[in-house]
């Protein structure tokens, strides 16, 4: 009933069959269910409707006000509106969710992965109302979904545990005394869920109490409980998790592992799989050791198993378990040529494990390069707004790019910011890590920030090439992989060249669509105006200002000068329209290049093979002067990036110190702390609990102490 493309096999599917999905199998499902309802949104959405479409199963989509658009609406057979924006009154409404289910005649409910994949009450919920929930008993989840229940059942079935308090006993009192018998540093971490929610690092007795309140309060959010448990923190470990599947017959196996070390935020940027530089004696021991622990618990279905691997002795210790399939399931599709999300909707219906152990193995070596919509070099906070440009690379058999979005959508604050995964198989891991950077640079995004330039970084840098990964590899590393960046003469005459030509085109294309039969424009995409041209273009690279001078020379020739400083150069080049891209072809003294230019608003986007770029083209003074925010504000705190105003700490006339919170927004999914920027006293608060707010929005003004004792001296 299954098909396992064997090694010989293995590269030649390895990504084809559905497209960006890319399986090839033959497979016939139980005739139980032959329409499931996806109780999620986004990639992870998009993800499984492919394989239900290959396996020709009907898929049911619903869908809050924010996602009404949506591609995985789009891509559905039938969808439902379940509610407002808010997750908590949309995704993760059970009763909502069921009703559709009902009233669409689905035999199951895939729940993806976030949202309720995890909650025990919701699976017991489908068992009630005999439908199918494509994931493990709800019994499991609430042993592995209790961190510290977890870490008992996993210490009798003898798997490796870290030291740390797990019990019931969660006053603060006791948690700090507990804390003090670990040591510090430790880790805070909710005893639900997952994904870094409700995580914090406590690296003092001093800073204890504040990063257990802010765990706290992310956990109750994200999870409905507020407990903790407290854990002795490894210094620079790897994070290696191992893919679990189990049956309904007793039969369990493990897929290999993944190696997630590389993290911002607690959340994993970048996945590969094989694991770098395990023996096959631990890769063996930590394979086994994870089917035990699905054992353990009656595990049915897909789930992953997650350690802590400590470099130095290569020992490895329990850390959770997910009980859904995990955002990096692809990376291991791609190593062992298997549909994992096939593989979840034959056990659900009672199927057996098509493959023994034995007959599992690896072949190749597969990355996982995760795009967010954030910014790296602001602290990696999130970022929202439209996909004015969304341009990703082709894919083939050995490239793969899951995403939930398409040019115009929107990255919305109520939501996880990741735009895409871009998936890459090779035959070894330098093969893989080649083909990764390559196909990270034909990723061409414009109108948020985006974390792929940051990716491409880390791609280059010496020590992820040589696997020398743990999780604290990014703070350890930030000055190598946030290097000084300075715009080359070529890239600044590059973007003048694509901004002269793209105004020119566009007044190619508007004289076309007047269909005037007289035009004296050229209708090759292109062609230059014929007209004389002298002109200063400014341009500003991350707070630097950059003069360009042009002369026109010749029909798609200038001559340029940067800054007043050294000579002219030739530069010459036409502009014509790619499938996703405005392609520029240009020659900047004698040097042939081809690069892809977007401009909307005041930026400019060019995407070399290299790096993308992107410059603000500054405005002219009279409206800044229009839009100029007034000077006597410098007291103010502004919200670093769009979200929702969740609590507001202080009170009008209280009486702050800088670095005092004042306000938590929470934007895609995460608790954001405002602190004072100043001391002084609250003036204002100029936002309400429940508000949606904008990037750079004022929050709480303050009069500061300084200004305020030199009034009282005159």
């Amino acid at each position: 009933m299954f098909h396992h493309l064997g090694k010989s096999l293995a590269k030649r599917y390895h990504f084809s069959g559905l497209g960006e999905c890319g399986f090839s199998s033959h497979v016939s499902l139980s005739q139980r269910i032959n329409k499931v309802l996806i109780a999620n949104r986004g990639e992870i959405a998009c993800r499984i409707q492919k394989t239900a479409k290959k396996l020709g199963v009907k898929t049911v989509a619903v869908y809050s006000d924010a996602d009404a658009k949506s591609m995985h609406v789009d891509a559905a057979d039938e969808a439902y509106h379940i509610g407002p924006p808010a997750s908590a009154q949309s995704y993760l409404r059970q009763d909502k969710i069921i009703n559709v289910a009902k009233k669409a005649k689905c035999q199951a409910i895939h729940p993806g992965y976030g949202f309720l994949s995890e909650n025990m009450e919701f699976a017991d919920l489908c068992r009630k109302e005999n439908i199918i929930f494509i994931g493990p008993p709800a019994t499991a989840i609430r042993d592995m979904g209790i961190k510290s229940t977890s870490k008992d059942i996993m210490s009798r079935a003898g798997v490796p545990i870290i030291t740390g308090y797990h019990s019931g006993d969660q006053s603060n009192e006791t948690l700090l005394a507990e804390a003090k018998k670990i040591g510090f540093p430790l880790m805070i971490k909710a005893v639900r869920g997952g994904g870094g929610k409700g995580m914090r690092i406590a690296k003092d007795e001093r800073s204890f109490v504040e990063a257990l309140e802010s765990a706290r309060t992310e956990a109750q959010k994200a999870f409905g409980d507020s407990d903790v448990l407290l854990e002795k923190y490894v210094q620079n470990p790897r994070h290696v998790e191992v893919q679990i599947f189990a049956d309904q017959h007793g039969n369990a196996v493990y897929l290999f592992e993944r190696d997630c070390s590389v993290q911002r935020r607690h959340q994993k940027v970048i996945e590969e799989a094989p694991a770098p530089g395990l023996s096959d004696k631990v890769r063996r021991e930590i394979g086994e050791a994870a089917v035990r622990a699905a054992k353990a618990v009656g595990y049915v279905g897909a789930g992953t198993v997650e350690f802590i691997y400590d470099r130095n002795d290569q020992s490895f210790y329990f850390m959770e378990m997910n009980t859904r399939l995990q955002v990096e399931h692809p990376v291991t599709e791609a190593i062992t040529g298997l549909d994992l999300v096939e593989w979840q909707l034959n056990i659900a219906a009672g199927e057996k494990l098509p493959l023994t152990q034995d007959q599992l193995s690896i072949n190749g070596h597969a990355f996982e390069a995760r795009i967010y919509a954030e910014d790296p070099r602001g602290g990696f906070l999130p970022r929202a707004g439209p996909l004015v440009h969304l341009s990703p690379p082709k894919t083939s058999e050995n490239i793969r790019v899951e995403t939930g979005v398409r040019e115009g959508d929107e990255v919305s604050v109520h939501y996880d910011p990741m735009i895409a995964k871009l998936v890459v198989w090779g035959s070894n891991r330098a093969e893989a890590l080649d083909i990764l950077r390559t196909k990270l640079s034909e990723y061409n995004i414009a109108g948020v920030e985006t974390n792929v330039e940051f990716v491409k970084d880390l791609c280059r840098h010496p020590k992820f090439q040589a696997g020398d990964v743990h999780t604290g590899f990014i703070d350890e590393n930030l000055d190598s992989l946030f290097p000084r960046l300075q715009p080359p003469s070529a890239v600044l005459a590059q973007g003048v060249l694509g901004l002269i030509l793209s105004e020119d085109l566009s007044a190619l294309k508007a004289a076309l669509d007047t269909k005037d039969p007289f035009s004296p424009f050229k209708t090759e995409l292109g062609m230059r105006l014929n007209h004389s041209l002298k002109k200063r273009f400014k341009l500003n690279f991350m707070g630097d200002d950059f003069v360009v001078d042009v002369k026109y020379e010749q029909p798609d020739v200038y001559l340029m000068r940067i800054n007043d400083i050294g000579p002219w150069r030739r530069v010459e080049g036409h502009l014509t329209q790619g499938d996703d891209d405005l392609v520029l072809r240009s020659v900047v003294e004698g040097v042939k290049t081809k690069s892809c230019i977007c401009r909307f608003n005041d930026e400019l986007h060019v995407f070399t093979n290299d790096r993308a770029w992107k410059f603000i083209i500054p405005q002219p003074d009279y409206i800044k002067k229009l839009s100029s925010i007034s000077d006597d504000l410098a007291g103010v705190a502004v919200s670093p990036m769009p979200g929702v105003v969740d609590k507001i700490l202080v009170s009008k006339a209280d009486v702050v110190s800088k670095g005092d919170p004042l306000v938590v927004i929470v934007a895609m999914k995460m608790e954001h702390l405002i602190r004072a920027p100043s001391a002084g006293t609250v003036e204002e608060i100029l936002c309400s609990v429940g508000s949606t707010v904008g990037k750079d929005r004022l929050l709480v003004k303050i009069s500061e102490i300084e200004e305020k004792n030199s009034n009282n001296d005159s």
